[in-house]
């Protein structure tokens, strides 16, 4: 499927509605390009990450105490 988009002043156009639904873009999330060794664009979305959706992800191998972290930050 073939959609067409207009370039319009500062560069700026707009996601396909068809590509909004089904990717579930909403405002604030992130429009990836990129071009592939063929010279083809690939458009990819992704959602803008808040400070509590990263909250659990990393994981370290020594426990930590956040108040001595704190102190040391200061000294």
């Amino acid at each position: 499927m073939v959609i067409e988009t207009k370039v319009y002043k500062n560069n700026q156009t707009t996601i396909p509605e068809v590509y909004r639904k089904k990717y579930d873009v909403q405002p604030g999330d992130i429009v990836e390009w990129e071009e592939n060794d063929c010279g083809e664009i690939v458009v990819s979305f992704k959602k803008k990450l808040s400070f509590s959706d990263m909250i659990g992800v990393g994981t370290v191998k020594t426990s930590t105490n956040a108040v001595q972290l704190e102190k040391k930050l200061y000294e």
